[in-house]
Protein backbone atom coordinates (compact mmCIF):
# COMPACT_ATOMS: atom_id res chain seq x y z
CA UNK A 1 0.00 0.00 0.00
CA UNK A 2 1.20 3.53 -0.67
CA UNK A 3 0.79 7.18 0.28
CA UNK A 4 -2.64 8.75 -0.06
CA UNK A 5 -3.58 12.40 -0.42
CA UNK A 6 -7.12 13.13 0.81
CA UNK A 7 -9.62 12.97 -2.07
CA UNK A 8 -12.95 14.65 -2.73
CA UNK A 9 -16.23 12.74 -2.87
CA UNK A 10 -19.91 13.63 -2.32
CA UNK A 11 -19.58 14.59 1.33
CA UNK A 12 -23.24 15.14 2.15
CA UNK A 13 -24.32 11.85 0.61
CA UNK A 14 -21.59 9.94 2.40
CA UNK A 15 -22.44 11.46 5.78
CA UNK A 16 -26.18 10.86 5.31
CA UNK A 17 -25.46 7.26 4.40
CA UNK A 18 -23.25 6.95 7.45
CA UNK A 19 -25.98 8.42 9.66
CA UNK A 20 -28.44 5.86 8.29
CA UNK A 21 -26.03 3.03 9.02
CA UNK A 22 -25.54 4.42 12.53
CA UNK A 23 -29.28 4.61 13.17
CA UNK A 24 -29.69 1.00 12.08
CA UNK A 25 -26.82 -0.06 14.32
CA UNK A 26 -28.25 1.88 17.24
CA UNK A 27 -31.59 0.14 16.71
CA UNK A 28 -29.84 -3.21 16.94
CA UNK A 29 -28.19 -2.15 20.21
CA UNK A 30 -31.54 -1.10 21.65
CA UNK A 31 -33.08 -4.44 20.71
CA UNK A 32 -30.17 -6.28 22.32
CA UNK A 33 -30.58 -4.12 25.43
CA UNK A 34 -34.27 -4.99 25.67
CA UNK A 35 -33.43 -8.68 25.26
CA UNK A 36 -30.83 -8.46 28.01
CA UNK A 37 -33.31 -6.79 30.36
CA UNK A 38 -35.75 -9.63 29.63
CA UNK A 39 -33.14 -12.24 30.45
CA UNK A 40 -32.58 -13.20 26.81
CA UNK A 41 -29.32 -13.23 24.89
CA UNK A 42 -28.08 -13.61 21.35
CA UNK A 43 -25.92 -16.53 20.27
CA UNK A 44 -22.26 -15.97 21.11
CA UNK A 45 -19.05 -17.17 19.54
CA UNK A 46 -17.87 -18.06 23.05
CA UNK A 47 -14.40 -19.53 23.40
CA UNK A 48 -14.34 -20.32 19.69
CA UNK A 49 -14.11 -16.62 18.74
CA UNK A 50 -10.97 -16.16 16.58
CA UNK A 51 -7.95 -14.53 18.17
CA UNK A 52 -5.93 -11.64 16.73
CA UNK A 53 -3.13 -14.07 15.91
CA UNK A 54 -5.34 -15.90 13.40
CA UNK A 55 -5.27 -14.79 9.73
CA UNK A 56 -8.00 -12.42 8.57
CA UNK A 57 -9.99 -13.24 5.45
CA UNK A 58 -12.92 -11.51 3.71
CA UNK A 59 -16.05 -12.09 5.78
CA UNK A 60 -13.98 -13.32 8.75
CA UNK A 61 -12.54 -10.13 10.18
CA UNK A 62 -13.85 -9.85 13.76
CA UNK A 63 -11.43 -10.90 16.46
CA UNK A 64 -11.45 -10.84 20.26
CA UNK A 65 -9.83 -7.68 21.54
CA UNK A 66 -7.96 -6.95 24.76
CA UNK A 67 -6.47 -3.42 24.74
CA UNK A 68 -3.78 -4.56 27.18
CA UNK A 69 -2.54 -7.22 24.72
CA UNK A 70 -3.48 -5.85 21.30
CA UNK A 71 -0.57 -7.01 19.13
CA UNK A 72 -1.22 -10.03 16.93
CA UNK A 73 2.49 -10.29 16.10
CA UNK A 74 5.78 -9.52 17.79
CA UNK A 75 6.13 -8.67 21.51
CA UNK A 76 2.98 -9.29 23.55
CA UNK A 77 3.72 -6.91 26.44
CA UNK A 78 1.32 -3.96 26.82
CA UNK A 79 2.00 -0.74 24.96
CA UNK A 80 2.62 2.43 27.04
CA UNK A 81 -0.37 3.51 29.12
CA UNK A 82 -0.41 6.90 27.40
CA UNK A 83 0.95 8.22 24.12
CA UNK A 84 4.72 8.56 23.92
CA UNK A 85 6.50 10.68 21.28
CA UNK A 86 10.07 9.65 20.42
CA UNK A 87 12.33 10.70 17.56
CA UNK A 88 13.39 7.99 15.11
CA UNK A 89 15.37 9.87 12.48
CA UNK A 90 15.23 13.33 10.97
CA UNK A 91 11.65 14.56 11.10
CA UNK A 92 10.21 11.06 11.64
CA UNK A 93 8.85 10.36 15.11
CA UNK A 94 7.12 7.38 16.71
CA UNK A 95 3.77 8.00 18.43
CA UNK A 96 2.92 4.92 20.47
CA UNK A 97 0.69 3.84 23.35
CA UNK A 98 -2.86 4.18 24.65
CA UNK A 99 -4.60 7.48 23.88
CA UNK A 100 -5.23 8.73 27.42
CA UNK A 101 -7.38 11.71 28.48
CA UNK A 102 -5.55 15.03 27.91
CA UNK A 103 -3.06 13.37 25.55
CA UNK A 104 -4.18 15.69 22.75
CA UNK A 105 -2.99 18.78 24.61
CA UNK A 106 0.17 17.12 25.90
CA UNK A 107 1.28 15.57 22.59
CA UNK A 108 0.42 18.73 20.62
CA UNK A 109 2.75 20.68 22.90
CA UNK A 110 5.51 18.08 22.49
CA UNK A 111 5.16 18.15 18.69
CA UNK A 112 5.31 21.95 18.70
CA UNK A 113 8.47 21.93 20.83
CA UNK A 114 10.25 19.16 18.90
CA UNK A 115 13.43 19.92 16.95
CA UNK A 116 13.50 19.02 14.15
CA UNK A 117 9.79 19.57 13.62
CA UNK A 118 7.96 16.28 12.96
CA UNK A 119 6.90 15.74 9.35
CA UNK A 120 5.95 12.05 9.82
CA UNK A 121 4.45 10.09 12.72
CA UNK A 122 4.84 6.30 12.92
CA UNK A 123 1.77 5.07 14.81
CA UNK A 124 1.10 2.11 17.07
CA UNK A 125 -1.80 2.21 19.53
CA UNK A 126 -4.63 0.04 20.90
CA UNK A 127 -6.86 3.13 20.97
CA UNK A 128 -8.29 5.02 23.93
CA UNK A 129 -9.94 8.43 24.27
CA UNK A 130 -11.97 9.23 21.15
CA UNK A 131 -12.21 12.94 22.00
CA UNK A 132 -8.43 13.20 22.34
CA UNK A 133 -7.88 11.26 19.11
CA UNK A 134 -10.12 13.69 17.19
CA UNK A 135 -8.52 16.76 18.74
CA UNK A 136 -4.98 15.52 18.19
CA UNK A 137 -5.86 14.37 14.68
CA UNK A 138 -6.99 17.86 13.71
CA UNK A 139 -3.73 19.26 15.09
CA UNK A 140 -1.71 16.71 13.07
CA UNK A 141 -3.53 17.76 9.89
CA UNK A 142 -3.02 21.47 10.64
CA UNK A 143 0.72 20.81 10.96
CA UNK A 144 0.82 18.99 7.58
CA UNK A 145 2.27 15.84 9.15
CA UNK A 146 2.18 12.47 7.39
CA UNK A 147 1.22 9.27 9.21
CA UNK A 148 2.66 5.79 8.78
CA UNK A 149 2.13 2.24 9.98
CA UNK A 150 4.99 -0.22 9.80
CA UNK A 151 5.03 -3.98 9.34
CA UNK A 152 3.27 -6.08 12.01
CA UNK A 153 2.19 -3.04 14.03
CA UNK A 154 -1.34 -2.15 15.10
CA UNK A 155 -3.74 0.79 15.08
CA UNK A 156 -7.08 -0.07 16.72
CA UNK A 157 -10.21 1.58 18.11
CA UNK A 158 -9.58 5.38 18.25
CA UNK A 159 -6.10 5.11 16.68
CA UNK A 160 -7.40 5.06 13.06
CA UNK A 161 -8.55 8.66 13.62
CA UNK A 162 -4.90 9.62 14.13
CA UNK A 163 -3.95 7.59 11.07
CA UNK A 164 -6.65 9.39 9.05
CA UNK A 165 -5.17 12.77 9.98
CA UNK A 166 -2.00 12.27 7.97
CA UNK A 167 -1.54 14.62 5.01
CA UNK A 168 -0.32 11.41 3.39
CA UNK A 169 -0.81 7.92 4.82
CA UNK A 170 1.49 4.93 4.39
CA UNK A 171 0.36 1.51 5.66
CA UNK A 172 2.53 -1.62 5.43
CA UNK A 173 0.87 -4.74 4.03
CA UNK A 174 1.20 -6.61 7.33
CA UNK A 175 0.09 -3.68 9.53
CA UNK A 176 -3.28 -4.15 11.27
CA UNK A 177 -5.96 -1.41 11.34
CA UNK A 178 -9.15 -2.15 13.26
CA UNK A 179 -12.38 -0.45 14.36
CA UNK A 180 -15.20 -1.16 16.82
CA UNK A 181 -17.92 0.52 18.89
CA UNK A 182 -16.89 3.37 21.15
CA UNK A 183 -18.22 4.60 24.48
CA UNK A 184 -19.35 8.21 24.72
CA UNK A 185 -20.37 10.13 27.84
CA UNK A 186 -20.28 8.64 31.32
CA UNK A 187 -21.67 5.20 30.58
CA UNK A 188 -19.23 2.31 30.37
CA UNK A 189 -21.79 -0.46 29.93
CA UNK A 190 -23.73 -1.01 26.72
CA UNK A 191 -26.56 -1.26 26.09
CA UNK A 192 -28.29 -1.41 29.50
CA UNK A 193 -27.23 1.99 30.86
CA UNK A 194 -26.02 4.16 28.01
CA UNK A 195 -27.21 7.62 26.92
CA UNK A 196 -28.53 7.52 23.36
CA UNK A 197 -28.02 11.25 22.88
CA UNK A 198 -24.36 11.00 23.90
CA UNK A 199 -23.74 8.16 21.45
CA UNK A 200 -25.56 9.90 18.59
CA UNK A 201 -23.65 13.12 19.20
CA UNK A 202 -20.34 11.30 19.46
CA UNK A 203 -20.86 9.24 16.31
CA UNK A 204 -21.94 12.38 14.45
CA UNK A 205 -18.70 14.07 15.47
CA UNK A 206 -16.68 11.04 14.33
CA UNK A 207 -18.35 10.93 10.90
CA UNK A 208 -17.87 14.68 10.43
CA UNK A 209 -14.20 14.30 11.37
CA UNK A 210 -13.66 11.42 8.93
CA UNK A 211 -15.21 13.48 6.14
CA UNK A 212 -12.89 16.40 7.00
CA UNK A 213 -9.92 14.06 6.69
CA UNK A 214 -11.03 12.69 3.32
CA UNK A 215 -12.06 9.28 4.72
CA UNK A 216 -15.35 7.71 3.64
CA UNK A 217 -17.58 7.81 6.77
CA UNK A 218 -19.15 4.51 5.68
CA UNK A 219 -16.19 2.81 7.36
CA UNK A 220 -18.27 3.33 10.51
CA UNK A 221 -20.67 0.58 9.42
CA UNK A 222 -18.03 -1.91 10.57
CA UNK A 223 -17.43 -0.11 13.85
CA UNK A 224 -21.13 0.08 14.71
CA UNK A 225 -21.64 -3.67 14.31
CA UNK A 226 -18.53 -4.74 16.25
CA UNK A 227 -18.81 -4.75 20.07
CA UNK A 228 -16.08 -3.11 22.19
CA UNK A 229 -14.57 -6.47 23.24
CA UNK A 230 -13.96 -7.35 19.58
CA UNK A 231 -12.16 -5.59 16.74
CA UNK A 232 -12.99 -5.53 13.03
CA UNK A 233 -9.72 -5.70 11.09
CA UNK A 234 -9.87 -3.80 7.81
CA UNK A 235 -8.58 -5.63 4.74
CA UNK A 236 -6.15 -3.87 2.35
CA UNK A 237 -8.94 -3.44 -0.20
CA UNK A 238 -11.13 -1.81 2.48
CA UNK A 239 -8.35 0.59 3.42
CA UNK A 240 -8.34 1.60 -0.24
CA UNK A 241 -12.14 1.65 -0.54
CA UNK A 242 -12.50 4.02 2.43
CA UNK A 243 -9.59 6.16 1.22
CA UNK A 244 -7.07 5.46 3.97
CA UNK A 245 -4.69 4.67 1.11
CA UNK A 246 -4.78 5.69 -2.53
CA UNK A 247 -5.68 3.12 -5.19
CA UNK A 248 -2.85 2.42 -7.60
Amino acid sequence: MSDSAPSKFPSVGRILAGVLVFQLGLGVLLIIGDMSDAGLSLPSFGPGQPQLTEPVRPGDQRRTFDPDRPRPFGPSEPLPERLMLTELEGGTYRLEGTIAPDDATRISALITASVPAPDRLVLQSPGGSVADALELGRFIREQNIATEMRADEVCYSACPYLLAAGITRTIAESASVGVHQHYFGQSTILPASFAVEDIQRGQGEVMTYLDEMGIDPLVMQHALTTPPDEIYVLLPEELTRYNFVESE
